[in-house]
């Protein structure tokens, strides 16, 4: 039986060797903001009740923009 044990760590071993490298995410450009597509001949449904939608037809996304996050030297928080 202990050879069934070393032979998972060498398995575990040579997985994490051969994976491939993690896809790193592009940088947000402002102005730049990915959602989803519209098509006209998709129909709108109706839900009743929890559902999951595996396509959605997006028809309005909202007010987008980018606002930079800048740090507050006061240590905002403290009383």
């Amino acid at each position: 039986m202990p050879w069934l044990i070393c032979l998972w760590i060498a398995v575990m071993v040579l997985s994490y060797l051969l994976r491939p490298p993690p896809q790193t995410p592009s940088t947000p450009e402002p102005g730049r903001v990915e959602t989803t597509t519209v098509d006209q001949a998709s129909p709108v449904p109706v839900l009743f009740g929890t559902r999951v939608l595996k396509q959605v037809n997006c028809v309005w996304y909202g007010d987008v923009g980018t606002t930079p996050i800048v740090k507050c030297s006061s240590g905002g928080g403290k009383k």
